[in-house]
Parts: structure tokens; sequence; C-alpha cells
């Protein structure tokens, strides 16, 4: 859609605004709605009853309300640049404000003004970013002397936005499914084979992963199933070996539990929330930086290394990353390091097995609750594994690479849509609530002949 711009502009004389429309008129912030504190909800937090929003939205309800009208809600401290509008009686919490606005003004209209506030100019400059009463009051907007202007243009953005917040729901719903899709092709693929048959002889690659023949698919004829003895496996194909995966490791540990100094520039220290799922895309340069001489102490119990796994032991229990390079890093104690036998498993094999559904329930029985959740290296040991042939192994870990990159660049492409679709509508916001764009004759006309003057105040 084009748009036409206004017939005449002026200079703002404001830096950021640069030229307006001519007929506008300058207002700060303070003279379209008063700001007022949030407070604290835990003395009135109840399990149903007026919503307590925070900077991510609700979260909690309040026997009690703050306010009942319309109001744009605003950062106080932490997350101050989500600005977020509400129309029903609320509590907020009080690293938030909200808005008392005045009747001149249309709440929409407002809320989308306060989402071109340049925040991060005028926030503290410490650990925790927090925004004054007085510097978001100040902050001067640009807007139209005429109500019906005013909210002809939160009209047009209400409409406009709706349909850009649609794609991207779409996208991101598309994601979801790509996601569960990817989870369940390697599932399938490290317990049941590429072509199994179940007791009664149907193929249960049935309209999931079956492939044409030469994608990795072992032959037209199916493999037959069998129990596997293990209630989170349950059937397996009838030429895989069941063990201990001890069975098939050469080593397994953690480092001592010994947490090193930072350096400035040094080994990197990987813990769990640094972990990908391959080591090549870790930031190491973001990594806890340690010295070489604790590294080479700390690495002498078990040392990782390319064709390795790592995998999160607490926290986020299960999260593996395989070692797809050379170089030197210190895994946290928080993660283990787990050694392929060559002779009996591919380390990359390895990897997607510890991603499938079935050994994620296998290490959930195995979890230790009594303090923070972990699980030990002897539990870790006792998780059976289920495992074809080497050469069945490499067919598999084919197939799910090719089957993986198909999935993961159509996941890619929709989080690009979504990347774009999320600049057009701050673009179309900035563009409409400052006046590089008329959209009047784009907007539904609101009911009623509203035609009051906001005046231009000044300090």
């Amino acid at each position: 859609m084009k748009y036409q711009a206004y017939k005449e502009y002026k200079d703002s004389g404001v830096e950021w605004l640069g030229e307006v429309p001519a007929q506008w008129k300058l207002c700060r912030l303070k003279f379209m709605a008063k700001i007022r504190n949030g407070q604290d909800y835990k003395a009135i937090e109840i399990e149903n009853g007026y919503p307590v929003m925070g900077s991510g939205g609700q979260f909690t309800y309040a026997s009690k309300f703050m306010y009942d009208q319309e109001s744009v809600l605003l950062g106080r401290k932490g997350t101050i640049d989500k600005p977020l509008y509400i129309n029903e009686p609320f509590w907020t919490v009080d690293t938030m404000y909200y808005t008392e606005i005045s009747k001149e003004i249309n709440a929409k209209y407002l809320y989308y003004l306060a989402l071109t506030i340049q925040f991060d100019r005028y926030s503290t400059n410490t650990a925790l970013p927090s925004m004054t009463q007085e510097n978001l009051g100040n902050f001067t907007f640009s807007v139209p002397n005429n109500q019906i202007e005013r909210e002809q243009i939160a009209n047009f953005l209400d409409h406009e936005t709706a349909k850009i917040d649609t794609l991207i729901e779409k996208q991101q719903q598309l994601i979801k499914l790509l996601k569960e899709k990817r989870q369940a092709v390697i599932s399938h693929a490290v317990t049941k084979g590429l072509n199994p048959t179940n007791s009664s002889g149907a193929n249960l690659n049935s309209g999931f992963i079956a492939g044409p023949k030469g994608e990795g698919m072992d032959s037209p004829s199916s493999v037959p199933m069998r129990d596997s003895g293990v209630e989170w496996l349950g059937e397996v194909p009838g030429g895989w070996d069941v063990s201990n995966m001890s069975y098939v490791l050469k080593a397994i540990g953690d480092v001592d539990h010994y947490m090193p100094k930072s350096v400035e520039k040094g080994i990197p220290y990987v813990m769990t929330g640094d972990l990908k799922e391959l080591a090549s895309s870790i930031k190491f340069n973001d990594c806890k930086q340690v010295n070489h001489n604790d590294y080479l102490k700390l690495s002498k119990k078990i040392k990782s290394s390319k064709g390795d796994v790592i995998m999160a032991r607490y926290a986020t229990i299960g999260t593996v990353s395989y070692i797809d390079l050379d170089t030197d890093f210190l895994v946290s104690y928080s993660c283990v390091t787990i050694k392929a036998n060559i002779s009996k498993v591919i380390g990359l094999y390895l990897f997607y097995y510890f991603k499938s559904d079935a050994f994620l329930q296998g290490i959930q029985s195995q979890v230790n609750t009594n303090t923070q959740e972990n699980v030990g290296i002897n539990d870790l040991k006792k998780i059976k594994v289920a495992l074809p042939t080497l050469a069945e192994q490499s067919k598999i870990i084919e197939y799910l690479q090719s089957k993986i990159s198909k999935l993961d660049s159509i996941s890619d492409r929709a989080q690009a849509a979504i990347t774009l679709a999320q600049e057009r509508r701050t673009a179309l916001i900035s563009a409409a609530v400052t006046g590089k764009i008329d959209v009047r004759h784009h907007a539904l006309h609101p009911a009623g002949n509203a035609n009051n003057e906001l005046e231009r105040k000044n300090d």
C-alpha cells in the first residue's frame, strides 16, 4: 500500500522528529496524561480477580484494582521499552507507571505515541535501566490539533498492525510446528529406524518420515520390530541392541566442582546457558574466560574434544551440544562430557539419540530432586540405549542431516519474515504518529463529531 505525505511540513525544532506536518503542534507527554506509580501486589494477590500487569503483560491477579479506565503502562525499572495498552480495571507493579489519560486524547493513540519514545536516551546508566517521571513527562511529540485526526491515526494503526500481527502469529505457529516436526523426526529415526513395521506388518513411517529411495532409506522392504523391554523406548527394530549407556561409551565425566576466577582474556568456560546444538555456534567470546593454568588443572579429569557430546545435568537437564570443531574450551561442572566408543557408536548419532523424546523420558526417571534438580553420572550410565549397526547409524545421520536442514531452512525463512514484519510494524507506527505519512483517507472514521482542540502547552 502506498501512502501520501502531508501537503506542507515545517521544522519541528526537535532533532529526532525532524519535519512535521505544518498544522501539527508540539506537546509533552505530561500534558496528555498524568504519570502515576505502580505498587507492590503481593499483599492483595489472589487466584482470580483483577489482572496484575508487569512489563511482559498480565502474570497474576489482585483483589483490588488500581485504576479502572483505559491506560498506557510505561516501564519504570528493568524492561522500560515495552509500553502496554490496557482497557479494563487493573493493578500494576512498582516497576511500572500507569497513566491517567486526558479526555481529549484517545488511549490507543497515546499508546502508539509511547512506542516511539527513545527510552535509551533517557534511561539511567545502571545495571538496571530505569526511567523517571520527569523524563517521561517531558518527552515531546508532534500531534494533530484535531481530535478526529488523532483518532483516525489510532484506527488506522489498529487496522494495519492487526494485519501484521496476524502474519507474525502465522509464522510463529509455523515455526512451532516445524520445531515439533523436527523433534518427531529425530525421535522416530533413532528409536524406530528408517523403515520399521509394527507387529501387524504396517509400515510405521507411512505418512511420516518415509522418503524416496536414496534419501537414507534402508531398502524398499520393511524392518520388523520387537519389544525393547524398556517402557519409555517401546518397540525397536529387531536387529538393534539394547544396552546400558556405559556399554557404548569410552568415557563420561565432569570437571571438579570448583568455580575458577574470571579473567579478561583466556580460555572460554562453557556453562549450561551457553550451549548450542553445535559447539561451533557457541559464542565463545561471550562466555566466561578462565586462565590457562585453571584450564589445564580442571581438564585433567576429562577434556572435551571434537566428536564428543556435552550434556547439561543441572538446570536445563538433557540439553546437548555436539563438538564439531577443534578448539580449547572448558566445560562447567554443571555439564558432563560424553565420549563415544567409536567401535560401537558414532558421536553424532549419540547426539541425535540424546535429543530424542525416548532418551529425555529416560533421563527424567533418573533426576535427583532432593535439592536442585540434577542427574548423576552413574545414573546416566544406567540409561538404556537402542543401537543399530554403525553402517545403519551412518544412514540415519545422513537422513537426519538432510531432513533437519530442510526443516531449519523453512524455519529460518519464517523467522526472517517475522523480523521483516516487526520492522514494518515499527516503521509504520513511527511514520503515522510523526506525520511522515497522511493516513486520514485510509483510516476508519470514528463515530461522532468530536473536534476538540489540544492546545499547545509549555512549561
